[in-house]
C-alpha cells in the first residue's frame, strides 16, 4: 500500500511541476507494413535524433511488398515545445521539400519480401538553415500522410554540465533518479534567462517521456545552476531484456527455439515479473536496437524478418494493459504492441513481425486513463543504468523561434548521492 501511495505521489508531482506538454504535435506511428524505422546520425541504429547544424541525419525504412511505392517528405519548424514556430519554410530551408525519395532497393534473397527506402539530409535539394525542434513528414502517392518523426538540430553556443544524482526525496530514493544541471555561457549573453532559456531532458532516447521547461533556481555569474528535488525526477525503471536473432537457422541470444513456416518464428524464453525483486546489472543498448544478419554483406536488404513471440509469466492486470515497448517501435503504445493474457497457460503473450537484430525491449503497463507505468513489471531502481540527455533552447529578446543552443548528457553509471 505504501509503495503504491508512494508511485500515485511521484506521478502527480512529477505531471504538476516538471512541464510535461499536452499541446505538442504528436508523431504519427507507421500502418503495418511499414517496419524498421530507423532515424538517426548513424545509418542503421536507433539513436536520439540530434544532430549538429550541417551534420546529415538518415532516415531509412522498410515497405513489406514489392510495389516500389513512391514517397515523399515534407520537413517543419518547431518552437521548444513542439508547437509550429513562426519561421516561413524558406527561413528554415534551403532548396525545397516535398520531394520524392528516390534512393530505394528491393530485398535480396529473403522470405519476406520488402523494400529499403534511404534518406539522408542535407541533399543537394534539403538544406536545413537554423538550429531547432524538426518534425519530417511521410507522404504517399495518394498524398495520405503515412509517418512523422520529430529531430532537433544543434548549434553549440554553450556548455551544458550534467550530474545525476539518487532522489532527495528519502521515500524515493531506492526508486528513483534526479537529473542536476548548468549552462555556462562564455560568449553568449544569456538575457532575461528565466523567460529565453528553456530545457528539455531526456531519459535513454526516449522524447515521450521528456520533462519540459525547467526555470533556473539561481544565476552564479556566467552559469545557471538547475538542482531541483522533485521537478527533474525520472523513475529508475530497470535494464532492458534483449534478444538477438541474426542467424534465423538456429536459436541465438534469448531465444528458446525457431520454427520455419511461411517465414521463421523466433520465440523467446518466457520473462517473469521482476517488480518485486532485487536488482541485478545486465548491460543493455537503454532501449535501441541494431539491424544485424549473419553471413550477409548488407543487413538492410538481406536481413530477413521474423515473427517474435514474447511471453511473460505475471498476474493479470485488472483494468490495465500490457505492452511491449522499446526503440523499435518508437516507445510507442499501439495496438501492434498489445499483449494478450491467455487465462490457461497464465502468461502474456505477442508476436510481433521484427527485422533480424539486436533488440532491446521491456514491459510496460498502462492504465484505461493511459497514464504509463514503466516499473510496473521491470521494477524502479535507483542503480539502473541510464542515460540522460539534457538539451538548451534560447529565445533571444525580439526573436521569432527557439535556438538549440546546447546539448550535455550523463549517465547514471557514476549516480551520487
Amino acid at each position: 500500500m505504501l509503495k503504491s501511495f508512494r508511485i500515485i505521489f511521484f506521478y502527480i508531482s512529477l505531471l504538476l511541476s516538471s512541464g510535461i506538454l499536452t499541446g505538442q504535435v504528436e508523431e504519427i506511428d507507421p500502418p503495418s507494413d511499414i517496419k524498421t524505422i530507423t532515424f538517426g546520425s548513424q545509418k542503421d541504429i536507433s539513436i536520439l535524433p540530434i544532430i549538429n547544424l550541417n551534420e546529415r541525419i538518415y532516415l531509412e525504412f522498410d515497405v513489406l511488398n514489392n510495389l516500389e511505392k513512391d514517397f515523399y517528405y515534407v520537413i517543419e519548424h518547431f518552437d521548444y515545445d513542439w508547437t509550429p514556430s513562426r519561421l516561413m519554410k524558406s527561413e528554415y530551408l534551403d532548396g525545397m521539400d516535398n520531394l520524392r525519395i528516390f534512393n530505394y532497393e528491393n530485398s535480396f534473397n529473403t522470405y519476406q519480401i520488402y523494400s529499403h527506402y534511404r534518406l539522408q539530409i542535407p541533399n543537394p535539394q534539403t538544406r536545413l538553415k537554423v538550429s531547432g525542434n524538426y518534425l519530417i513528414k511521410i507522404f504517399d502517392e495518394n498524398d495520405d500522410l503515412v509517418f512523422s518523426r520529430k529531430f532537433m538540430v544543434v548549434e553549440q553556443q554553450v556548455g551544458v554540465g550534467v550530474q545525476i544524482k539518487r532522489s532527495r526525496n528519502v521515500a524515493l530514493i531506492n526508486e528513483a533518479q534526479t537529473v542536476d544541471f548548468s549552462i555556462k555561457s562564455n560568449n553568449l549573453n544569456l538575457n532575461n534567462p528565466t523567460e529565453t532559456v528553456k530545457t528539455v531532458i531526456v531519459q535513454n532516447n526516449n522524447l515521450k517521456t521528456a520533462i519540459y521547461d525547467l526555470k533556473p533556481q539561481y544565476t552564479l555569474g556566467n552559469e545557471l545552476v538547475y538542482r531541483y528535488n522533485d521537478n527533474s525526477l525520472f523513475w529508475g525503471g530497470n535494464e532492458y531484456l534483449f534478444f538477438e536473432n541474426k542467424d534465423v537457422r538456429m536459436a541465438n541470444l534469448g531465444i528458446q527455439y525457431i520454427d520455419l513456416q511461411d517465414l521463421y518464428h523466433s520465440y523467446l524464453y518466457t520473462d517473469i515479473d521482476r517488480s518485486s525483486r532485487k536488482y541485478t546489472y545486465n548491460p543493455d543498448i537503454n532501449g535501441g536496437f541494431k539491424i544485424t544478419v549473419l553471413d550477409r554483406q548488407d543487413p538492410s536488404i538481406e536481413a530477413d524478418y521474423t515473427y517474435v513471440h514474447f511471453s511473460l509469466l505475471a498476474e493479470e492486470f485488472l483494468n490495465q494493459s500490457v505492452y511491449v515497448y522499446g526503440g523499435f517501435n518508437n516507445f510507442s503504445i499501439i495496438n501492434d504492441n498489445k499483449m494478450t493474457f491467455n487465462v490457461e497457460k497464465g502468461i502474456y503473450e505477442l508476436s510481433m513481425l521484427l527485422k533480424q537484430g539486436f533488440y532491446n525491449y521491456k514491459y510496460v503497463v498502462v492504465d484505461n486513463d493511459n497514464t504509463l507505468f514503466e516499473g510496473a513489471v521491470s521494477g524502479n531502481f535507483d542503480e539502473t543504468e541510464n542515460n540522460y540527455k539534457v538539451i538548451v533552447y534560447y529565445r533571444d529578446l525580439g526573436a521569432r523561434y527557439d535556438k538549440i543552443i546546447g546539448l550535455g548528457e550523463a549517465n547514471s553509471i557514476q549516480i551520487t548521492n
